[in-house]
């Protein structure tokens, strides 16, 4: 079985519409299927996208375009950092210490990166060459506050590196017209980071590009990740078409 969920590859779209971190599911020869860590701290941000894959799904259903989702915890080794990015298998994560990555070998981080990491970015890079004209869009969902840490106002957050603002710059624009919406503009972080997912995909091929945060206690049902694509769809339409 692969470590991707492929949907929609024959739709005609040119997006691609991509979910790093959808799942927080550990394949069985890690740990036995476990990390070594409370059942309630795989339910969380740490382990996956709250409401992202639902998200993905949705809005590629109605750009008419293909989905690629990760089928492996982003604790087990994480494809939105570089092969030799120092937190691609994370030992502590938002005051959660990760048992099962805490004495990883390289053999091990090895072993990760070609049953799972590997595979899943071969398949993004056919998915992202299947036509010349591919705008990549990452889906991503972020806690609306880390341990310690201050509340994060935004609902959505608009992601892009200072390589490439040509969508996300419009896309922001046309978010932050939205009376009813707090935009961050690349927030709640940067979304500049070498080696990683767009970086790999778009940067180095001159793809357009850009990454969308949801706020995760606004997509956690199924309805609500189809209101919210309802409403972003034909908003990163009109970005686009406005290029």
């Amino acid at each position: 079985m692969p470590p991707f969920q492929i949907i929609g590859e024959d739709r005609p779209g040119r997006w691609l519409v991509t979910c790093d971190h959808a799942t927080n599911r550990v394949p069985a020869d890690v740990g036995g299927g476990s990390l070594g860590i409370a059942a309630e701290d795989m339910e969380r941000h740490i382990a996956y996208d709250i409401g992202a894959a639902g998200l993905a799904r949705a809005l590629a259903e109605r750009l008419d375009s293909p989905a690629i989702l990760s089928d492996f915890s982003r604790l087990v080794i994480d494809p939105n950092r570089g092969e030799d990015d120092p937190t691609l298998v994370m030992k502590l994560y938002d005051g959660t210490i990760i048992p099962a990555n805490r004495h990883v070998d390289a053999a091990e981080v090895t072993r990760r990166m070609e049953t799972l990491y590997r595979p899943y970015h071969a398949a993004y890079a056919r998915l992202a060459a299947r036509r010349p004209d591919t705008v990549i869009l990452a889906i991503h969902s972020f806690t609306p506050c880390l341990k310690g840490r201050p509340p994060r106002p935004w609902q959505v957050g608009v992601l892009y590196s200072h390589l490439d603002e040509r969508l996300s710059r419009p896309l922001i624009a046309r978010l932050g017209a939205e009376p009813d919406l707090c935009v961050g503009d690349n927030e709640p972080y940067s979304g500049h980071l070498p080696g990683d997912a767009i970086d790999r995909h778009a940067l180095r091929h001159g793809r357009l590009n850009t990454l969308v945060e949801l706020r995760n206690d606004l997509i956690g049902t199924d309805a609500e990740q189809a209101a919210w694509a309802d409403r972003l769809a034909p908003i990163l339409a009109g970005a686009l078409a406005a290029l």
